[in-house]
C-alpha cells in the first residue's frame, strides 16, 4: 500500500485538498473561501478572505493528521499571484497547516491540470485541450501524452464578476463586455498555438465547469461520480447561461446543481465557457473532477 499523500490548493474562489494514496483512498473537501475576493484594482487580499482561508487550511490540517498525512504540498494560484501583499497570506498559512505553501507558476498549473484531467482516457480522444475555469485565472492545455501548449490567462468567475458584471441580474452589454474579452485572450492564444484549435476532445475542469453540468442535469445534491465524464453539450451550457444570467441572484441560489455560494459569480464563469466553446467551435466539452490536484498527486505518488 502506498503512503498516503495531500495536495492543498488555496485558489482565488475555493480552498480545497485531496488526500490519496492513488489506490482506494481517495478523501476530497473543498470550501468556498473567495481569498481574490475584494482585491480590486490595487490587487490587494482581504483581512477577511484570508481569515476564510486560514479557517479552511485548520481544518484541512486536522484531515491530514488523521490519515497520517506526512507528505504534503500545499499551493497558492490566480489570487496569490496578483496579490502585492501575498506576505501576509503566506506567513500565517503556512503556520496554521504546519506546511510550506509555494506559489505555483500559471503554467506549471496548466500542466498539472492536463495530467490529472486526462488521467485514465482512451488516448483514441486525443489531442486534448484541457479548460479549466478558475476564480482569477483560466489554464489552457493541448496535447496527447504531454501537453506541448500550457497557458494561462487572467480571466475566471470572480475576476470577470467583479471586472464586468456589476449588475443585479447582469446587463445584456455586461455580458457582451465579459463574453468579448475572452475572445481576445483566445484570438491571442489560438495565433500563438494553432493546434489548440484542432482539438479532438474538449475536457472542462474546476468549478466552473463542473457547477454548469449539475444545473443542467438538475443534480442535487452533487454526486461526483454523475459528473465525472459527463458531456456537456454547447447547446446546452448556452442554455443554463441565459437562464442564470437572467436571474437575480437571490433567484439563482435556487437552481438545483448551483451552490448557494456560487450563485454571484457562477454567471462570470459561463460568460468564459460558453465564449470559449463559441470561439473555438466545440460542439460539447468532457467534464472532469479529476484535475490540478490529482496532477500533482500522481506525481507525489510517483516521486
Amino acid at each position: 500500500m502506498n503512503r498516503p499523500v495531500a495536495v492543498i490548493d488555496c485558489g482565488t474562489n475555493s480552498t480545497r485538498l485531496l488526500i490519496t494514496d492513488g489506490a482506494g483512498l481517495a478523501v476530497r473537501e473543498q470550501r468556498i473561501t473567495g481569498l481574490g475576493r475584494g482585491m480590486g484594482a490595487g490587487r490587494v487580499l482581504q483581512p477577511e478572505a484570508i481569515d476564510r482561508v486560514l479557517a479552511a487550511l485548520s481544518g484541512y490540517r486536522q484531515s491530514l493528521t488523521d490519515h497520517g498525512v506526512t507528505d504534503c504540498r500545499a499551493i497558492a494560484t490566480s489570487a496569490a499571484r496578483d496579490a502585492t501583499n501575498r506576505d501576509d497570506f503566506f506567513a500565517p498559512a503556512e503556520e496554521v497547516l504546519g506546511h510550506p505553501l509555494e506559489l505555483l507558476a500559471g503554467e506549471d498549473e496548466a500542466r498539472y491540470g492536463f495530467r490529472g484531467a486526462t488521467a485514465g482516457l482512451d488516448k483514441a480522444s486525443a489531442p486534448w485541450l484541457v479548460v479549466d475555469i478558475g476564480g482569477g485565472s483560466t489554464e489552457f492545455s493541448f496535447g496527447s501524452a504531454e501537453p506541448h501548449v500550457h497557458v494561462s490567462v487572467p480571466m475566471g468567475s470572480v475576476r470577470f464578476t467583479e471586472d464586468y458584471i456589476p449588475s443585479d441580474p447582469p446587463l445584456p452589454e455586461e455580458l457582451s463586455a465579459a463574453i468579448s474579452v475572452v475572445h481576445l485572450y483566445l484570438d491571442d492564444i489560438v495565433r500563438e498555438h494553432p493546434q489548440v484549435a484542432e482539438a479532438s476532445t474538449m475536457i472542462a475542469v474546476a468549478g466552473t465547469a463542473t457547477t454548469i453540468a449539475a444545473v443542467e442535469i438538475g443534480l442535487d445534491p452533487y454526486d461526483p461520480e454523475v459528473i465525472d465524464s459527463f458531456t456537456l453539450t454547447r447547446a446546452a451550457a448556452e442554455d443554463v447561461f441565459r437562464t442564470l444570467a437572467t436571474e437575480s441572484i437571490e433567484d439563482r441560489k435556487w437552481n438545483p446543481g448551483l451552490q448557494p455560494e456560487r450563485a454571484d459569480v457562477i454567471v462570470g464563469g459561463c460568460c468564459v465557457l460558453v465564449a470559449i466553446m463559441r470561439h473555438l467551435d466545440m460542439d460539447a466539452c468532457l467534464i472532469r473532477e479529476s484535475d490540478l490536484l490529482d496532477g500533482m498527486a500522481a506525481q507525489l505518488l510517483n516521486g
